[in-house]
C-alpha cells in the first residue's frame, strides 16, 4: 500500500498532501487529552501491522492497513494517528516516503473516515454479536479496498503503463481484504464487549 518516492507525479503527490493537511488539521481539532491514548494506541496498532509487507513493482507494497479498525475508534482522529504511524515508517524503514507522506496517508486514512462516517451508528445501535461483526468485517475490507482503488487512481494519474502494477496491486491485496475484515470484526465484536465507548466519540466539537 505504500507509493515511494518518485512514482507518482508532483501534482497527484501535492494533491495528497493538501488532503493530508486538511484531514489532519480536522482531526487534532477534535484530538484532546482523553483521546490521546487511544490515539497512540492504534497509531501503534498501524506502525507494527503494516510492518510486515510485500513488494508489489513501481515502488508499491502490500501489507495489513487497519485503517477500517483505526477509523471505527478514531473517527477524524484517524488522520494524525496513521500521519506518525507512516512518518516513522518513512523515516526509520524507508516505507514510502517524505515526498508521498501525504498521498500514502490519503490513501489509508481517507477510507478509515469514510467507512467510520459509514458505520458508527450502525455499531452503535447493534447489540447482537454476529451483527457487530458483519459491521467490524465490513468495515476493514471496505476500507482495505478503497485504499487499492485510491492507490490504483493515483497511480494511472501519475503513468499511462501504470496498469499492469495496478492490476497486480489489486490481485496481492485479495487475501488481505479477507484477513483484515476478520481481524476486524473480532476485534469490534471484542471491544464492543468489553469497551463499547470507545466507539462512543466524544471529542472536542
Amino acid at each position: 500500500m505504500h507509493i515511494a518516492d518518485g512514482f507518482v507525479s508532483l501534482p497527484v503527490a501535492f494533491g495528497g498532501m493538501a488532503v493530508t493537511v486538511a484531514g489532519t488539521a480536522y482531526g487534532l481539532s477534535k484530538l484532546d487529552s482523553e483521546q490521546m491514548p487511544k490515539v497512540a494506541a492504534m497509531a501503534s496498532a498501524f506502525f507494527v501491522g503494516s510492518l510486515i509487507h510485500i513488494p508489489v513493482g513501481a515502488g508499491c507494497s502490500a501489507h495489513l492497513v487497519l485503517s477500517g479498525l483505526a477509523g471505527l475508534v478514531l473517527g477524524p482522529m484517524v488522520f494524525p494517528a496513521l500521519l506518525v504511524g507512516l512518518l516513522l515508517q518513512a523515516v526509520f524503514f524507508e516505507f514510502g516516503g517524505l515526498l508521498s507522506l501525504g498521498i500514502n496517508t490519503m490513501n489509508m486514512a481517507l477510507p478509515g473516515l469514510l467507512v467510520y462516517f459509514v458505520f458508527r451508528r450502525l455499531l452503535r445501535i447493534s447489540v447482537k454479536p454476529r451483527l457487530v461483526f458483519c459491521w467490524g468485517f465490513a468495515a476493514g475490507s471496505i476500507a482495505v479496498l478503497l485504499s487499492c482503488l485510491m492507490l490504483v487512481a493515483c497511480l494511472s494519474l501519475s503513468s499511462e503503463n501504470a496498469w499492469p502494477v495496478a492490476f497486480a496491486v489489486l490481485l496481492v491485496h485479495l487475501p488481505i481484504f479477507l484477513l483484515e475484515g476478520l481481524l476486524s470484526g473480532t476485534v469490534v465484536v471484542f471491544l464492543k464487549k468489553v469497551k463499547p465507548e470507545l466507539f462512543f466519540l466524544s471529542y472536542r466539537s
